[in-house]
């Protein structure tokens, strides 16, 4: 699919309100691994976060006459997909994490692989402890490594409350990463 800038996109969008529906699939090409990705972050699970992309893409077209272009279109979806999850993961609060989603890792060494998959389950629990807020702005920040601006834009927050979000959540993540090693280590 070949780029398009961003005054191709609000040409191509007033296309769409203009009665040219069908294009609207060139909007949807063009951004469903990211709207994917989006929800995938937040519902945790393959097949749902697929029906979280497809409503918030039909929540998008519905209301694509408000876009007002004060943000970037992806920005605009962004916000439509990430409260699609949200209310989604609040309507289907029992979730269970199924074998598949487990990943296993196999090493050369046995004992690096399980030390490496031990980091992960004792982040991940600790992640769990932080508010769904502070967990997406953690891991849009250090995970997929946007920027802060890119970050606040896309949580719809200020700058330096997003600073302040991501710096104490990171000393709730160390703080219950200590514990929870405290735990383990009590067990040996």
């Amino acid at each position: 699919m070949a780029v398009i800038t961003t005054q191709e996109e609000y040409s191509l969008i007033d296309r769409i309100i203009a009665g040219e529906e069908a294009l609207y699939a060139t909007l949807v090409n063009k951004y469903k691994s990211y709207a994917f990705t989006i929800a995938l972050k937040v519902v945790e699970n393959r097949a749902d976060a697929e029906e979280v992309a497809q409503d918030g893409f039909i929540k998008a077209f519905h209301y694509l006459k408000k876009f007002n272009r004060e943000a970037k279109f992806s920005t605009w979806l962004y916000r439509i997909v990430f409260n699609t999850a949200i209310s989604y993961k609040r309507k289907n609060r029992q979730q269970f994490q199924s074998i598949e989603n487990s990943i296993i890792e196999y090493s050369e060494r046995a004992d690096q692989g399980m030390e490496k998959e031990d980091k992960r389950v004792f982040i991940a629990q600790a992640m769990e402890k932080l508010s769904e807020a502070d967990r997406i702005a953690v891991q849009l920040y250090y995970i997929k490594e946007y920027s802060l601006e890119e970050t606040a834009e896309m949580l719809n927050q200020n700058i330096n409350t997003l600073k302040v979000r991501v710096h104490r959540a990171r000393q709730r993540l160390a703080d219950e990463l200590k514990r929870i090693l405290q735990e383990e280590a009590l067990t040996l």
